[in-house]
Formats: structure tokens, sequence, C-alpha cells
């Protein structure tokens, strides 16, 4: 009895021993404008792991300072309504982490003049690029705004969960990706709806940690092609620009410029202060 005692321990500790380089083995999809590849992030483990539930996780005493600043949900249109049976990829389950603690502003670096009715066939052929010649997994944004400030449901997983997004390089856990449907350069127009859109959005998401969308979140970088070496810990705001957590021009220096704005709404509408 003891000798197989002995024989299950020591399979058990070879078994943990290989965990990790198992769990680093995840290829998580970039986002946006100038990161069109595929690269592999360290898989997250614990709170973060794949499978766990954000619902139960996000759960906090009435009263508590995250329900204190708690902002309304804004009205979502399912991705039902511009992902058709004949466009759908095949995909693997989503991965979620615990909770969202800040959200990277995009742009799509897509036409500006398009009719809002016509924002759900741009979202598709969005999705056919980057789940087609790209090889992605599903869209890599979790939220796409148009210019009339319709939000729509971007990466699947469910709106209210904490879904882990492919659109910040080295910056996906715990975040959500929110993209203006539009190229947002210099001198270009930013249209007030898109821009109340995106608050209220970043407001409600934020809220459900209890953070405020003027602050700092700290976030680990998992991946060493992001602005900051894999490993290194960020303190980046946790209502940012793309250009925060990877070198580039996303989300374009006209909504960029924007930004402070968009946080002081989005606080507002989260009734600080």
């Amino acid at each position: 009895m003891r000798r197989r005692t002995l024989l299950l321990r020591r399979a058990l500790i070879g078994l943990l021993c290989l965990l990790p380089v198992a769990a680093a083995v995840g290829a998580l999809l970039l986002g946006a404008e100038g990161v069109g590849r595929t690269v592999t992030e360290r898989a997250p483990t614990g709170a973060h792991a794949q499978g766990a539930d954000p619902l139960s996780a996000q759960t906090v005493a009435p009263g508590s300072a995250a329900t204190a600043h708690r902002a309304p949900r804004p009205r979502i249109v399912s991705r039902s309504l511009w992902l058709d049976a004949t466009a759908r990829h095949v995909q693997p389950p989503p991965r979620y982490d615990d909770k969202v603690v800040a959200v990277f502003v995009h742009h799509t670096d897509s036409p500006n003049g398009y009719a809002c009715a016509d924002a759900p066939s741009i979202i598709r052929h969005l999705y056919a690029g980057q789940t087609g010649a790209r090889q992605w997994d599903d869209i890599g944004y979790n939220f796409l705004v148009d210019r009339c400030g319709t939000i729509y449901e971007g990466r699947a997983g469910g709106v209210e969960r904490a879904v882990t997004g492919a659109h910040t390089q080295g910056f996906n856990h715990r975040t959500a990706g929110i993209a203006a449907i539009g190229t947002f350069t210099t001198g270009a127009p930013v249209p007030r709806a898109m821009t109340d859109a995106i608050a209220a959005l970043a407001a409600w998401k934020l809220g459900l940690a209890g953070v405020d969308p003027r602050g700092s979140v700290t976030l680990v970088s998992s991946n060493r092609l992001a602005r900051y070496e894999a490993g290194t810990a960020a303190l980046l705001p946790a209502l940012a620009g793309h250009t925060d957590g990877f070198r580039t021009t996303c989300p374009g220096a006209a909504l960029t410029i924007r930004l402070p704005a968009i946080r002081e709404t989005a606080a507002r509408l989260q009734g600080r202060t």
C-alpha cells in the first residue's frame, strides 16, 4: 500500500509540473490596426482561467464601493443581427476573465461616410476579414459603436460577462475592447453620438467592478510585442486608447484627443463628482 501511494504521489507531482507548459500554449488573437497576426499569450489561471464564472466573481455586497457607482446598461444590439448563419465561423468556446477593470478604445480604420443602417454589414465584413484571411477565432473587439451611437455586441460570450477579447496585444485580459466604426485620424470629425455611446458603455462595464473611468489600473503585459515587455506591471488609464498598450496610431488622433472628455462623461454616468 505504501509503495502504491508513493507511485501515485510521484505521478501527481509529474502532472502538476506539466500544467504551466500546457497553460502557456493558447493563441489569443490581437485586434485592430497594424497588429494583424496571431500571437501566443500566457493563458490565465486561477480566477482568470477559462471557464471561471465572472458573473459570480463580480458579485459584490449591496452598498459596497463597487455598487455605489454602477451605471445603467446601455442598449446593445445582439451579434445575431449582423452575423447570419451563412457567415458564421466555427469557433472555440469563449474565454473569460474574472472581471473587466479597463477598456481600450479603437477605430476600425474603415470609411467614415457610411449610412448607419449599413453598420451590420460593415461589422460582418470586419468579422469575415479577421476570421478568414487572418484566421482569428472571432472578431477581436468586444463591442463596436457606429457613427449614430448604436452599440453592437462583437466577440461572442455574453455582453454581461468578462469575455477575453483579442483587441490589444498584451492586454486582452481583464479588459474590454470598444471599436469606433470609422477612421479618426487628425482632422476627422468624431460624432458626438459615438463618443456619448462609448462613454455610456465604458461607464457600465467599468462600473460592474467599481472602477472610476478617470482613474488608472495596473495591468500585467502578457506579450513581449506589446508596448511593455511580457510580465511588466503597467499603470494604464482605466479608459485607454489602443496606443496606450501597443505602439500604434489607433484609435487615431481625432478620437484620442476626445478620450479625456469621454472619461468625464463616463464618470458622471456612474454618479461620480
